[in-house]
């Protein structure tokens, strides 16, 4: 199993552009539909786990995907499979391709231009998948695109990501204690 992990996440290190965002499509892709290791809730619960860990997000999924699997052993073959590919990748573009290389290159232009947009629709892709599953529809999509406009926008204070993380958490908060008070009462008249 932890040679399946590691040659798994190596995989998808060595064909992920992109970052974190855009491996989680292929990761779920991987981990759930191909291998079922984890059922789809299972793995979005973890990557909200993966979310809040400070570091590389593609590495924090990998660590908490492996930990559920395998324990440590598990966590350290899916952490070093997703990492040994792209070091190794940067280690071979630092040696043999200078960014003068690149740009003075119409070929090579050409690739990583055409690169670009397919890792918007992979950073794209887990976010729709991440907001259906979390039960955000067309009603309340208001609320992640307002938030992502007031981030974006660059104002002082209003565009703190934290803020939003604070403000989030705390009506979350507000909203679970209101409607859990309302559950205790309901009962409550229901037992008269």
């Amino acid at each position: 199993m932890l040679k399946n992990l590691f040659l798994t996440f190596a995989k998808i290190g060595a064909f992920t552009f992109g970052g974190g965002w855009a491996m989680i499509s292929i990761i779920e892709r991987e981990v759930v539909t191909k291998h079922h290791w984890l059922e789809k809730e299972e793995f979005l619960d973890l990557l909200a786990v993966a979310q809040s860990m400070p570091g590389i997000l593609a590495v924090n999924i990998s660590v908490v995907v492996g930990d559920k699997l395998r324990g440590l052993g598990g966590a350290v073959a899916a952490a070093l499979g997703t990492i040994m590919p792209s070091f190794l990748i940067i280690l071979a573009i630092a040696i043999f391709l200078t960014p003068e290389a690149i740009t003075s290159n119409p070929t090579l232009t050409a690739i990583f231009k055409g690169i670009r947009p397919v890792v918007v629709a992979l950073i794209l892709a887990p976010v729709f998948t991440s907001a259906k599953s979390a039960g955000i529809g067309w009603k309340m999509a208001w609320i992640p695109v307002g938030v992502a406009i007031l981030i974006w926008s660059k104002l002082p204070v209003i565009s703190n990501p934290i803020l939003w993380i604070v403000i989030g958490g705390a009506a979350g908060y507000f909203l679970a204690t209101k409607s859990y008070k309302n559950l205790t009462e309901k009962r409550k008249e229901e037992k008269k």
